[in-house]
């Protein structure tokens, strides 16, 4: 079933649905732009891992990036057997054990879409970001991580692309004010940063199409968003997940939530 929302549907944010909802829509991207951007280009998926040790109350410890030869939890609780068949136990000791509680870590993954120049070197022309939530909670490590690769794109290591489809959490440093709407897509060209062209992004109307540039002389690639974001909410079936009834977090305005309720009402 389709979405009550022409545009963006907040309740895949609501609902807990966001980080279904971001790799399937950057797989989407990717999909996308590598059947249209010229021979020249190739694109790719890429991805930002890092783990976060926190203590018992959530207080953030540590954070590193992990190495393609760190054992993920799965393989440490799984070790591989020692060779041979004999078992051996470990001795009863009759010291009295003490109960102590360890950090906890968690793994975060934020995948991303980049266009390459594949000849004479593989250059990087473009970087498509689609912000997770942990990229808009101040201080934290997602946000450090991130912010400091949009600083890097923003002096004009490369085209920049960036997808805002959260309402929740703080935005990006700007030196100006963003648009007063829930969303918003920024787009900064290498030769012109830190100058950013931004759209105002909505639930109310279809998502604008976003220009995505490429290298000189080829013109922008448009890609529009609303139909990737309809087919992924489709494919997944959110509806099954979401409960339009439930208040929205941060709350909708009265005239917006009567438009809602109309729309859930013709969507039965």
């Amino acid at each position: 079933m389709k979405s009550p929302f022409p545009g963006m549907d907040p309740y895949i944010e609501e609902c807990k649905l966001f980080e279904d909802f971001h790799n399937n829509l950057v797989s989407k991207i990717h999909d996308e732009l590598a059947e249209r951007v010229p021979d020249r280009y190739i694109v790719r998926t890429g991805e930002r891992p890092y783990i976060v040790i926190s203590d018992r109350d959530g207080k953030v410890e540590h954070v590193f990036v992990p190495d393609i030869g760190v054992v993920s939890p799965r393989d440490a609780q799984n070790p591989v057997a020692h060779q041979g068949s004999v078992a051996i136990a470990e001795p009863a000791s009759d010291v009295d054990f003490i109960s102590m509680q360890a950090f906890v870590s968690a793994e975060y993954r934020e995948t991303f879409v980049e266009i390459y120049l594949s000849e004479p070197d593989r250059t990087l022309v473009t970087c498509i970001e689609v912000l997770s939530p942990s990229n808009k909670r101040y201080g934290t490590p997602g946000w450090n991580i991130y912010l400091r690769k949009r600083q890097g794109m923003l002096m004009g290591m490369a085209n920049f692309v960036e997808i805002d489809l959260l309402r929740r959490g703080d935005k990006m440093p700007m030196l100006d004010p963003w648009p007063n709407s829930p969303y918003s897509l920024l787009m900064a060209r290498k030769l012109f940063a830190p100058h950013c062209r931004v759209w105002p992004a909505h639930y109310r109307r279809p998502i604008p199409a976003l220009p995505i540039p490429l290298s000189h002389p080829d013109a922008d690639v448009m890609l529009n968003l609303q139909p990737l974001i309809d087919g992924v909410y489709a494919r997944s079936r959110y509806d099954r997940d979401i409960d339009y009834t439930r208040p929205l977090t941060p709350p909708l305005s009265a005239e917006d939530n009567a438009w809602l309720a109309e729309q859930v009402r013709q969507r039965v």
